[in-house]
């Protein structure tokens, strides 16, 4: 039985046409909107290195693709639920196959991995590039329990052992501060340019892991691993070993001080000037400074190293 509205075909297509019209407005306005907002970090670190914040995107992403997925399968389930409620005893008609919806349920899942594993390969080559040119390649050393930091061609060496902060150097050459963020040696670096760090391991297999750098990579014997830091800006980022690898592997902490690039500088001609007054110095007892003759090595050994030796 049709209507008079239906019958001129004038109202009916009308309120279509205005649906249509205004889905194609929300789709083209949806970029718009979503390009003046930030990404929730879904409790975890935005990144404070250029390599870090593209692994923070492509972590964000993932999450907004699960949501998404989650709540279009939770509005199916819903939906299904109240349309085909328990009416009547009748039972329902009965059908075995439908091809549109098969089709769509195994495309869609397969096109969605393939995008996701496609942002991956693009954000790993991005943060796993190695390209010149850097302003300064760090030499790391991972040992039972301790981490050594030297400056290719500066002729400074960094090494501490445990908690122990045998280079107590701050973000403008003051005190490192907040302590809790000063364990174990320093490793410091420039605020806004590459760096190239050179990981290595002296006896087994440590991980290097700054949290807020959304980076972890681990140190092996026998095995080379290159990579590069851009911190974004100054400051002082807690860091750790991932990887149990030993009695005192609970201590094994460093922490990396981004500097200004001129007090970096200063820092290093500092350094270089410490090692060559130490040069002909004994080794040093507990929070003392020794040279070494190839750097400033600035090394002692923990009360509960000791006590383990």
């Amino acid at each position: 039985m049709s209507t008079p509205a239906d019958d001129h075909g004038e109202p009916g297509a009308s309120r279509s046409g205005s649906r249509r019209r205004l889905g194609v407005l929300a789709v083209l306005a949806l970029p718009l909107a979503l390009a003046g907002c930030q990404l929730p970090t879904f409790y975890g670190y935005k990144g404070s290195t250029t390599q870090g914040h593209d692994e923070f995107l492509l972590y964000a992403g993932t999450f907004i693709a699960a949501i998404v997925v989650g709540v279009i399968t939770a509005a199916l389930i819903l939906w299904a639920i109240f349309r085909y409620r328990h009416k009547s005893d009748e039972i329902p008609r009965q059908f075995q196959y439908h091809t549109l919806f098969e089709v769509t349920y195994t495309i869609v899942p397969v096109v969605i991995v393939l995008v996701l594993f496609g942002f991956t390969v693009v954000a790993e080559n991005k943060i796993d590039a190695v390209s010149p040119p850097t302003v300064q390649t760090i030499n790391v050393y991972a040992f039972q329990w301790g981490w050594e930091f030297n400056y290719s061609g500066k002729d400074v060496t960094v090494e501490g052992e445990t908690v122990n902060d045998p280079d107590p150097v701050g973000v403008n050459g003051g005190t490192c501060a907040p302590a809790v963020d000063c364990l174990g040696p320093g490793l410091v670096v420039p605020a806004g340019e590459a760096v190239l760090i050179n990981l290595r391991s002296k006896d087994t297999i440590h991980g290097f892991y700054v949290p807020q750098f959304n980076f972890s990579r681990y140190a092996q014997p026998g095995i080379l691993n290159q990579f590069q830091l851009s911190v974004k800006k100054t400051g002082i980022y807690r860091a750790q070993c991932t990887q149990f690898c030993g009695l005192y592997h609970s201590q094994m902490f460093f922490h990396v001080v981004a500097m200004t690039p001129n007090n970096f500088q200063a820092w290093l001609v500092s350094e270089e000037s410490s090692s060559a007054s130490n040069s002909s110095g004994s080794s040093g007892s507990y929070g003392t400074a020794s040279g070494t003759g190839s750097g400033s090595s600035v090394s002692y050994t923990s009360p509960s190293t000791e006590a383990a030796r």
